[in-house]
């Protein structure tokens, strides 16, 4: 994001208040007829959508479940960033009749196929979506995933670098984390189990913009609407302060 819409974003940011006033979302599916799949939408529009336009956009997200989570999951996050002025996606790239990963072995290469089915649905939504909104900034992109909606989103930006330009993860476990100096990058810790070798960058390889945060006492699966109310507060403000102005937290 350049600094002029990290501006802009700052002073929507302060309209908003921790408890969402975001419309219900619109239920949509995205069709990949090349796939045979019909993954569900749930589209958040910001009350400022008529000011959207080409010559001025407004940003976008497309935010990535955990396994086993539904899209739908994620309001804590979805509604006050729409509220914020951004156009929010969440999508269910694991669909029901998707082969169940194991729980053993190589779990890396177990998963792999799921993300990629991910990150191809990331890359079509893009697509679609970006005709269908042209009043948002597709080219400045926001990819947000829990666990394994960010090991698919991390997928998905090691494979086109240019499809997003902010990723923010809720303690993905599984897959690396891109090392893109050019990439804005937020991964949120939770403290009840360790990422896999590699998956994080260490300090010396995360350039500016670039952070990894622990939240003490945060579960891994308590980092969807059904957590408890300190840690989604905290996730929020976390997440809205990275995009309003790019830096760490201190």
């Amino acid at each position: 994001m350049n600094s002029c819409r990290f501006i802009a974003l700052t002073a929507s940011i302060a309209l908003a208040t921790a408890a969402s006033a975001a419309s219900p979302p619109r239920v949509q599916v995205l069709v990949d007829d090349a796939h045979h799949r019909r993954t569900p939408l749930a589209i958040y529009t910001p009350s400022t959508h008529a000011h959207c336009t080409p010559q001025a956009p407004c940003p976008v997200a497309l935010l990535s479940p955990g396994y086993g989570a539904e899209h739908t999951a994620y309001g804590f996050i979805a509604g006050p960033l729409a509220d914020a002025g951004f156009l929010v996606v969440a999508l269910q790239p694991v669909l029901p009749d998707d082969p169940k990963p194991g729980t053993s072995g190589n779990l890396f290469a177990d998963r792999l196929p799921m993300w990629q089915r991910g990150a191809d649905t990331l890359r079509l939504a893009r697509e679609t979506l970006a005709r269908q909104f042209p009043g948002y900034d597709w080219a400045h992109l926001v990819l947000i995933g829990h666990s394994n909606g960010g090991d698919l989103s991390a997928l998905a930006l090691q494979q086109t670098p240019g499809l997003a330009t902010t990723l923010i993860t809720l303690d993905n476990r599984r897959h690396p984390l891109p090392r893109s100096p050019g990439l804005k990058l937020l991964s949120l810790r939770g403290s009840d189990f360790a990422a896999d070798p590699g998956v994080l960058p260490t300090p010396e390889q995360m350039a500016t913009g670039q952070c990894v945060v622990p939240i003490a006492h945060a579960r891994h699966n308590d980092m969807l609407d059904a957590g408890p109310d300190w840690l989604k507060a905290r996730i929020v403000a976390l997440v809205r302060g990275f995009l309003a102005d790019g830096r760490c937290p201190e």
